[in-house]
C-alpha cells in the first residue's frame, strides 16, 4: 500500500470522521461524479454503501458477542474490554448514520454532497478500493488460509 497516497487524499478530503469514513466518502464521491460516463457505477456504489452497512453490523455484533463471552466466562466486568466495546459500538453508529445519510440522498442531489471533483481520481480510487479492502477480515487473516 501507498501511504503516502492515502495520507495525501486524507489531507485533501475534509472531514472530521475517521479516516475509513473519509476514505468511503471519498469514493462514493469520485462514483457520483463518474455516473454518467458509466453506468455500472451506480450499482458499484450501491454495492460498496450495503457492504459496508453490513460490514458496521457484523462488527457491533462481533464486539456484542465478544463481551458477553468474555462475561459469562469470566463473571466479572472489566472497565478496559467495556470501554473498548463502547467505543466500537459508538463508532459503529457514526458509521450507520454516514451510510443511511447516503442512502437517503436522491440521486439528483449527489451533487450538492460532491466534496472537490479534483481531489480523487481513477488511481487514487483504485488504491482507496485496495485500502478499504485490505482492512476486512478476511483480507487480514489470508495468510492463515493459505498455510492451513
Amino acid at each position: 500500500m501507498d501511504q503516502g497516497s492515502i495520507s495525501r487524499i486524507l489531507k485533501q478530503v475534509s472531514g472530521g470522521e475517521d479516516e475509513i469514513q473519509q476514505l468511503q466518502k471519498a469514493l462514493l464521491d469520485y462514483l457520483d461524479e463518474n455516473t454518467e460516463t458509466d453506468a455500472s457505477l451506480v450499482f458499484s456504489r450501491k454495492f460498496y454503501v450495503a457492504q459496508w452497512f453490513r460490514d458496521t453490523t457484523m462488527e457491533t455484533e462481533k464486539a456484542i458477542k465478544s463481551q458477553k463471552d468474555e462475561d459469562s466466562s469470566e463473571g466479572t466486568h472489566h472497565a478496559k474490554d467495556v470501554e473498548t466495546t463502547g467505543q466500537i459500538m459508538h463508532r459503529a453508529e457514526s458509521r450507520k448514520k454516514f451510510l443511511r445519510s447516503i442512502i437517503k440522498t436522491a440521486p439528483s442531489q449527489f451533487s450538492t454532497l460532491k466534496m472537490n471533483s479534483d481531489t480523487v481520481d481513477y488511481e487514487d480510487a483504485c488504491l482507496i478500493v485496495r485500502y478499504l479492502a485490505s482492512m476486512r477480515p478476511f483480507a487480514q487473516s489470508f495468510d492463515i488460509y493459505l498455510t492451513q
